[in-house]
């Protein structure tokens, strides 16, 4: 019972996850996907965290938490819960730049319109997929352990399970914030705000651009 607490306060940061690897997706596909003459498909951004996250996990194991451990006399470096912890701010990081990706393209929508590719990036979304991969390797790796570690001997397999149901449940709780979101604006006269062909066309974009140009 005394686990509950932080199980249930990882599932929002799972929740965030699934946003961030679904809706940014679909910005991709907006947006101007080439480097060079390279031309770099939407679908693969996701393998921008896994990337980071190898290139810094031997970075954290063999610098950070020997650093940790003078500074903490911590053996481990830092607790798991300030593992945890970190994770989470690593995340409202991730987070505020998807608000600034998200913003940038939508003000370039404005200008060009919403037919075809926008002239914009796509680097402003793969920012906050760094990010994420920080994310990832502090609070997946950070819970498990907690998990394991706090659990008694004779209850450590349901413990450890406790982590895998947190990624569930976010990803549970992303699909139903966007059914609920599309339910209460259906209504609306111009339809859903998260359904449509395109993001260019999703009504959620045209409410915020038609502010931004009521406040420019």
């Amino acid at each position: 019972m005394k686990l509950l607490p932080i199980f249930t306060s990882t599932i929002m940061l799972s929740c965030c996850i699934a946003q961030l690897l679904t809706f940014s997706v679909q910005q991709a596909e907006t947006m101007d996907m080439h480097v060079g003459r390279l031309t770099v498909l939407p679908a693969s951004l996701p393998v921008f965290p896994v990337v980071f996250t190898m290139a810094i996990a031997p970075l954290y194991d063999h610098a950070i938490v020997p650093l940790a451990r003078r500074a903490t006399g911590n053996e481990i470096g830092i607790t798991h819960l300030q593992r945890i912890g970190f994770g989470l701010v690593l995340l409202v990081v991730a987070m505020a730049m998807a608000v600034v990706a998200k913003a940038k393209r939508v003000a370039r929508q404005v200008g060009e319109g919403s037919e075809g590719p926008l002239s914009i990036t796509f680097f402003w979304v793969a920012f906050q997929y760094l990010f994420l991969g920080s994310v990832d390797l502090f609070t997946l790796v950070g819970p498990l352990e907690f998990f394991f570690s706090e659990a008694s001997a004779t209850m450590r397999s349901l413990a450890t399970s406790l982590s895998w149901a947190s990624l569930a449940s976010g990803y549970y709780l992303s699909s139903v914030l966007v059914s609920v979101v599309n339910r209460v604006t259906r209504d609306g006269g111009r339809g859903r705000w998260l359904s449509g062909d395109s993001l260019n066309q999703y009504h959620l974009s045209h409410r915020v651009a038609r502010h931004r140009v009521v406040a420019m």
